[in-house]
Parts: structure tokens; sequence; C-alpha cells
């Protein structure tokens, strides 16, 4: 017999939406993929730059075509054929965009984001600089606190990223974190978003579906 679980996701992400409006982060629910893609897009002013923060979640659900588009204009550093140092430059740019587009590692049903980057551009898009920020995650991400959220990241999140971007490191063997100091870590710049200063600024999509690592 199958069991409707549908409830269960409802009600945790109405936790976490009550929580993270009071963090002063607005929240949307939505229930698919195409359906997340589809408000980020209303959100994005045409003609505007953007910054795209790496995002597994971002391109399944169809956004980084759509951003593709030509309805405006993205600083994409995973392109093909640029070169390392176009790369980063287009991060740099993304830093000072008018909008910044990324995935979270975590968000905890107390309103929380966690998030473990490599580079740190992400990271530091999320905490300053763009004026909106748009976060699209999965259901499946939500975790109950930072606690959890460190242990989902560490030992799940992380070592499936570094085998899908294939860095040599312990993790992609051991399933797990090493705290390794190889020149391929991906996991280098850990911050936990708190509180947004200024209202209106960042908006979680959460979808209700399974998205990402």
């Amino acid at each position: 017999m199958k069991h409707d679980t549908s409830w269960y996701h409802e009600a945790r992400v109405k936790t976490t939406m009550v929580a993270l409006k009071r963090r002063n982060m607005a929240a949307v629910f939505v229930p698919d993929g195409p359906a997340a893609a589809k408000t980020a897009l209303q959100m994005i002013t045409p003609g505007a730059t953007v910054g795209l923060g790496g995002s597994l979640t971002v391109k399944q659900i169809g956004l980084l075509d759509a951003l593709h588009s030509g309805k405006c204009i993205l600083y994409d550093q995973y392109a093909k054929g640029i070169s390392p140092e176009k790369s980063m430059q287009l991060r740099r740019k993304g830093l000072l965009a008018d909008f910044f587009v990324t995935g979270t590692n975590a968000v905890t049903m107390d309103g929380r984001l966690v998030n473990l980057d490599g580079c740190g551009n992400r990271v530091a898009a999320l905490t300053f600089g763009p004026p909106k920020v748009i976060v699209v995650v999965g259901r499946n991400k939500i975790v109950a606190d930072v606690d959890e959220a460190l242990g989902r990241i560490w030992n799940y999140a992380a070592p499936l990223n570094a085998k899908r971007l294939n860095r040599k490191v312990p993790c992609t063997v051991s399933g797990q974190c090493e705290d390794c100091f190889s020149a391929e870590r991906i996991c280098n710049h850990l911050v936990i978003t708190e509180r947004q200063m200024a209202e209106g600024r960042l908006t979680v999509i959460i979808v209700n579906q399974d998205l990402g690592f």
C-alpha cells in the first residue's frame, strides 16, 4: 500500500518558511522545478545583469538554460570553452550584478541557510554585493538544525559534488569528509546565514521536489 507523504514535506516547508520570514528572508513554495524557474525569471528585470553560484539545482530545473535566453546578461563562469582567468573574471562580475541566482547546501527549519563553498564567490554574494539574491532549494535540503546541516554537507553533499566534478580528494573514495589539504578540495568557506539585514534582498524558493545533493 502506498502512503501519502505529501503532508510531511508540506508541514516541514511551512515551518521553515515562517522561520525564514522571521529572519528577514522572503520565502516562496512551488510545486516543481518548472514552477521554480518561472518564479525566479519573473523576479529578474529584463536586461539586468545576473551572477551565478554553482548549483546543480539551478541546472536541473531548467533555470540555467532560461537565463541563457538573452533576456538578461548572465555572467556564467561555467560556460564552455572559457579560460580559468575568464571564469574568475565572471565570478567577480557576479558579485556586482543586479541579481544573483544560486542554490543552498541546506536550510534549517529554524530559518538558517548553511553553505560550504570552494573559492567563495557564492557565499560572498549571499552575504553582500548583489541587491537581489534568489536561492532555489529542493525540499530534501530542509534539515532540523545547523548540526544536521553540517553533517549532511560534509558527509553527503560534498563527497557527491566532488565526485561529480572529478576532484582528486579523499572523500570521493571514502564517502565522508577527511578534512583534507588537497589542492582540489572544494570545501573551503563555511557560511551560516543567520538573518538578512536588508529586507527584500534575499528570496528562498522552496521546491516540492528532491533536487541537487
